[in-house]
């Protein structure tokens, strides 16, 4: 790097927005889950990618729905939730719980985890939660969640990469040829 390359001196850097951080963090993969939960009265949930595990002991995750988000609000007031981390059959699936709609779950098949929520059928993995912090972050809220239940349920995951879904290559080597 030269001298032409560094900020003048006394002179801001430009700061990057919303394009340029959807075309950088776009080239970070990451897996998809469905964030659900219930009012009362009816099932709940959102399409959401940034989840990731905070702390093994105690057991906590994390993950970021937008201010924007109609269905968080109500999920929050519940305080309990199950992240569904979505296998790579289900980018329909994802699609459906992205969208605003007054039924997301029409014609998803699904049963209540121990915790009362939704636990999607044919998941990757469903981690049941309580909300045990929250804090604002720009556009987005960073919920911090105590993990009560998680199981594997196995097969391959969902991801995003660069604004679109895919899978892993299956890289097994055939056991009769190698």
């Amino acid at each position: 790097m030269g001298l032409e390359d560094t900020a003048t001196l006394g002179t801001p850097p430009r700061r990057p927005g919303p394009k340029d951080m959807r075309a950088v963090l776009g080239h970070f993969c990451t897996g998809i889950a469905v964030i659900t939960g219930q009012d009362g009265q009816r099932p709940l949930g959102f399409t959401c990618q940034s989840v990731t595990s905070v702390s093994l002991d105690p057991p906590y995750v994390s993950f970021c729905p937008s201010l924007g988000s109609s269905t968080w609000p109500l999920i929050r007031a519940g305080g309990r939730m199950c992240i569904n981390i979505l296998a790579d059959t289900q980018e329909a699936v994802c699609a459906q719980f992205a969208r605003s709609a007054e039924d997301k779950f029409a014609g998803i098949e699904w049963s209540p985890a121990a915790n009362g929520t939704p636990q999607l059928h044919g998941t990757l993995a469903t981690i049941e939660a309580d909300l045990e912090f929250e804090h604002g972050a720009g556009d987005h809220t960073i919920a911090v969640v105590h993990v009560t239940a998680l199981e594997a349920h196995g097969g391959q995951p969902l991801l995003f990469y660069r604004g679109d879904y895919g899978g892993f290559a299956d890289r097994r080597l055939d056991p009769v040829t190698g």
